[in-house]
């Protein structure tokens, strides 16, 4: 065994057991002589060991002599650390409670070499044998290798990590065990509904629209079964092809397309209202990305035809086919019915699951409208309109066939019109209806009022002379009629024939202008139809009190005062109907479901003006149809006319006087009355009196209607009246 003393061998040595103050001393004698020559007999004991050498530096700290070793030329005093100046901490090592030249003794906290104080009679630099040992050899110093070897790795505890281990797995199933009972107990009910939200599909089963017919059932708008082709920009692959293959089914250009295919959406409509053949062509292409969905159309088989009464459609919410106006609009919650639903389970792509469970519920069809127009007359009323409107060069008009006795509308006329199918291209100025919200200062043909009203009163006769001056001033303003003239001798009967305004004015004095209002809005001036036409105006007439000289001139022969082609139409009917008014009626009735038949009640008619006055109005009318009149050119050959022709200032857009508004309305048979019909063309520029443009009108759209009612001539002829005083003498 070397007899070399290492401090690393004697730090890797110390370990943990504790030894008395003697027992270290007497042990460390025994280590002393074991390292020269082995172990004392009887020890064995590897941890006393470990305590002989703290023993060992504890009796050099003291200055004990080492016996004879001679370190010889040890370079402990080089420098370098002596070993009296190392003291070894083990685990063992307890504190002794006495001091080393005022240094206590003690294990430092962690295995470190710590300097003490060089023991007495040792110089640096020089070799130290231990006294009173001859023979002693020097003890080396350490070797490089044992000087440069590291501190000891200290392991973990073991029991350290195992309860580290257990308090993380405590708190993840801790944490686990809260989120199991916040699903399962808290939010189970939430989140089976969020997974049924996303199985379960809820699609709606449109339910197909009522029909809208005229009064012989003839279909004027319908629904019929279409498709739509719609696109899902997430699995379109290559968007240009796509456009390129859809462009001509579709009747889309592809570079409208092209952008629709491209977007960042999930759904976006290409085309709609497609025929069911199309869609069949587009499935069958199989392109990615690309549906088609079954939904449905008006379709409005005639057209133009009465389209400014039936009205349009559009695609409301939930792709719903909402009524945009006429008849559309106003019978909307009844033509569309309820829609119904089915609840079916997807897979995740979208894809119905056949063999799941799936609920539905039957939508309810719409209720059928029929209405009191006649498609014939119709026809004819808008043909004939828009061929006068063209050669007169005319902004727009209107025609409405009314019958007089029922008031019900056989055909209400606008033009220019629209095609409702292509209500998309349509100019918005024609997506009205004329007739009933436009209005207009009626002119001449509301002289009709002024005479009814002083001949019920007692006021007039037909036979009354009235002198017609060349003008009058009133209130600083000078009154004409339409053409110049000198002193004029006519009768009443003869003031409305020639469409005099003075005369009208002479008469109306007669009456008052309170007198003159209250018989306005008698005949239903002021005030909307029952019709409650979506839209309808009430025209303008303020009351009398507001009235100055002038407006009470003028109104008396329709100028200063507004009203729709639909209330002047009216009037002629209280007229013709024997001076009974009769409420407009458009809708004759509604058919349910299940062909349950609701007629549209009938209001009962007021009496504005006796019969004796309106036959005697309707006599002096005749004579407007006939040469002495304004309006030869509303004569029916065979048939007895009564009409009036009117000539009025239009106001124009800015408010001013602009141009004219032409109108004639009439009625026919006059002696038996079956329909009257009424036409007003709005600014016609080649010519402008009623008589000349607007009465031809007339006369080819009533010889229609008679014809189409199947009204024979009556084969009488009507009264001859004096007109003009000069001309009998």
């Amino acid at each position: 065994m070397s007899s070399t003393l290492h401090r690393g061998s004697l730090r890797n040595r110390s370990r943990s057991r504790t030894v008395s103050g003697p027992a270290r001393r007497g042990a460390a004698d025994r280590w002393y002589e074991g390292d020269h020559g082995g172990f004392a007999p009887g020890y064995a004991d590897p941890d006393g060991y470990r305590s002989t050498a703290a023993a060992s530096a504890s009796r050099t700290t003291h200055g004990e002599a080492y016996g004879d070793t001679d370190y010889g030329d040890t370079d402990y005093g080089d420098g370098g650390p002596s070993w009296d100046e190392y003291v070894y901490d083990t685990d063992a090592y307890q504190p002794d409670h006495g001091r080393v030249d005022g240094q206590q003794r003690g294990r430092p906290s962690n295995p470190r070499r710590v300097r003490r104080p060089a023991p007495r009679g040792y110089q640096a630099g020089t070799s130290r044998t231990r006294a009173g040992r001859p023979g002693a050899t020097a003890v080396r110093p350490p070797s490089p290798r044992t000087a440069a070897t590291r501190p000891p790795m200290r392991l973990g505890s073991p029991r350290r990590r195992l309860r580290v281990s257990v308090v993380v797995l405590c708190a993840l199933l801790v944490v686990l065990a809260g989120r199991l009972t916040q699903l399962q107990a808290f939010q189970a009910s939430t989140y089976a509904e969020r997974a049924e939200q996303q199985r379960l599909r809820t699609v709606a089963l449109l339910a197909a629209r009522g029909v809208i017919t005229d009064r012989s059932g003839a279909t004027l708008a319908q629904d019929v079964e279409a498709r739509a082709v719609y696109a899902d920009p997430h699995n379109v692959t290559d968007a240009r092809a796509v456009a390129n293959a859809l462009a001509p089914l579709l009747g889309v250009p592809a570079d409208t397309l092209i952008p629709k295919l491209a977007g960042s959406g999930r759904f976006a409509y290409l085309a709609r209202g497609l025929d069911p053949a199309v869609g069949k062509t587009v499935t069958e292409l199989g392109l990615p990305g690309i549906g088609v969905l079954e939904e449905r159309r008006r379709l409005y088989p005639s057209g133009a035809l009465a389209s400014n009464v039936v009205g349009f459609t559009t695609i409301g919410d939930n792709d719903v086919i909402v009524g945009g106006g006429g008849i559309e609009s106003a019978y909307d919650r009844l033509l569309r019915g309820t829609d119904g639903l089915r609840r079916v389970e997807v897979d995740p792509a979208g894809r119905m699951i056949p063999s799941a469970a799936s609920r539905e519920s039957d939508p309810v069809p719409g209720s059928s409208v029929r209405l009191t127009l006649d498609r014939d007359i119709q026809w004819a009323a808008q043909q004939a309109l828009a061929e006068a409107v063209r050669t007169t060069q005319a902004d727009g008009g209107s025609v409405v066939v009314m019958v007089p006795g029922t008031g019900d509308i056989l055909a209400m006329a606008d033009a220019p019109g629209y095609d409702p199918n292509k209500v998309g291209t349509a100019d918005p100025g024609t997506l009205k209806n004329r007739a009933t919200q436009d209005v207009y200062e009626p002119g001449s043909v509301n002289k009709v009022i002024t005479m009814a009203a002083a001949i019920d009163r007692g006021l007039i006769s037909a036979e009354t002379p009235v002198t017609v001056p060349p003008n009058m001033r009133i209130a600083g303003r000078t009154f004409t009629d339409a053409e110049p003239h000198g002193v004029e001798h006519l009768t009443a009967a003869g003031v409305l024939a020639v469409s005099s305004n003075l005369g009208t004015i002479q008469i109306a004095r007669k009456l008052g202008s309170a007198g003159l209002e209250s018989a306005l809005r008698d005949f239903g001036l002021g005030t909307r139809t029952a019709l409650r036409f979506p839209g309808e105006s009430a025209g303008i007439l303020r009351p009398a009190s507001e009235w100055d000289a002038q407006q009470a001139a003028t109104i008396s022969y329709g100028q200063g005062m507004s009203a729709t082609a639909i209330q002047m139409a009216s009037v002629y009917a209280t007229i013709a109907n024997g001076g009974v008014r009769v409420a407009p009626r458009l809708v004759d009735s509604t058919v349910s479901p299940d062909g349950t038949v609701h007629t549209t009640p009938r209001q009962p008619g007021i009496r504005v003006i006796s019969e004796a006055t309106a036959a005697t109005v309707s006599r002096m009318l005749e004579s407007v149809a006939t040469d002495s009149g304004t309006a030869p050119l509303a004569a029916i050959d065979g048939y007895r006319v009564a009409g009036k022709t009117g000539t009025a200032q239009r106001v124009g857009p800015s408010g001013r006087y602009d141009g004219y508004v032409a109108s004639f309305v009439g009625f026919a048979p006059a002696d038996q009355p079956r329909a009257i019909v009424e036409v007003v063309l709005d600014n016609p520029r080649d010519g402008h009196y009623g008589g000349t443009v607007a009465a031809p009108v007339f006369q080819r759209v009533m010889t229609f209607a008679l014809a189409t009612l199947g009204v024979a001539p009556p084969g009488t002829s009507a009264p001859k009246l004096v007109l003009d005083l000069d001309a009998d003498r």
